[in-house]
């Protein structure tokens, strides 16, 4: 039995985990929690600081001696102070950017908790966890009944981006925030988040979205 903690940064990405990804890996013996992670000590949100981060992998590595580490949390509003995120900024795409800051996170965690480097598995959502939701626009239209009216506009932003993983972090561009704009009702997060996930399902998530797939994949080879 292996245990696995995952660094949630907010309810939605906790019940995802919950939902989809925990039971995903049940079978094999790799037990998915998720933790979730207060982005500042009073609760008021804020983007997650690596400081907050690194007291918090400590604190949890110490207490569970036996439990592997990792994270989800977006790119999207990444807190400057993560180490080498000016540098990572001048790589050429989203995909080389994250795994020089999973790299650069990872690195320095280890080096922090001074925990063995198979402890910590650091993994950074492009460029947010809704991205995921556009990996098949035709079931998350269906989620609510008047969302049919918007799938032709969802469909736009899918054929628009090499993956869904590739839609990108402006502010009135983010995944979040077309989804906010495009559906009526609107999109809530924590309510509507995990419910399109688990309609769309991990299969066809992993099948759009390479990154989401290679954090799984590094999961399930866990117990090799």
């Amino acid at each position: 039995m292996i245990e696995v903690i995952v660094f949630a940064e907010g309810q939605t990405e906790e019940q995802f985990i919950k939902t989809l990804v925990a039971p995903a890996l049940n079978h094999l013996q790799v037990y998915v929690k998720p933790q979730l992670l207060n982005t500042s000590r009073d609760n008021k949100g804020g983007a997650l600081s690596f400081e907050r981060l690194k007291m918090n992998a400590r604190n949890t590595l110490r207490q569970h001696h036996n439990a592997i580490l990792t994270t989800l949390i977006d790119l999207y509003a990444l807190d400057t102070s993560f180490p080498e995120f000016e540098k990572a900024k001048l790589c050429p795409d989203v995909y080389s950017r994250v795994e020089h800051l999973e790299i650069a996170l990872h690195d320095a965690i280890v080096k922090a908790v001074e925990c063995r480097p198979d402890r910590f598995i650091a993994y950074i959502q492009p460029y947010e966890f809704e991205g995921l939701l556009f990996s098949d626009v035709a079931t998350l239209s269906k989620v609510e009944p008047n969302w049919v009216n918007s799938f032709s506009k969802l469909e736009q932003v899918y054929t628009a981006f090499e993956t869904p993983e590739h839609i990108n972090d402006g502010y009135d561009t983010k995944p979040s925030k077309r989804l906010e704009n495009l559906l009526n009702p609107k999109y809530k997060k924590t309510r509507h988040g995990p419910l399109a996930a688990k309609k769309i399902t991990l299969e066809v998530i992993e099948r759009e979205c390479r990154h989401f797939k290679e954090w799984m994949d590094k999961l399930r080879a866990l117990t090799n």
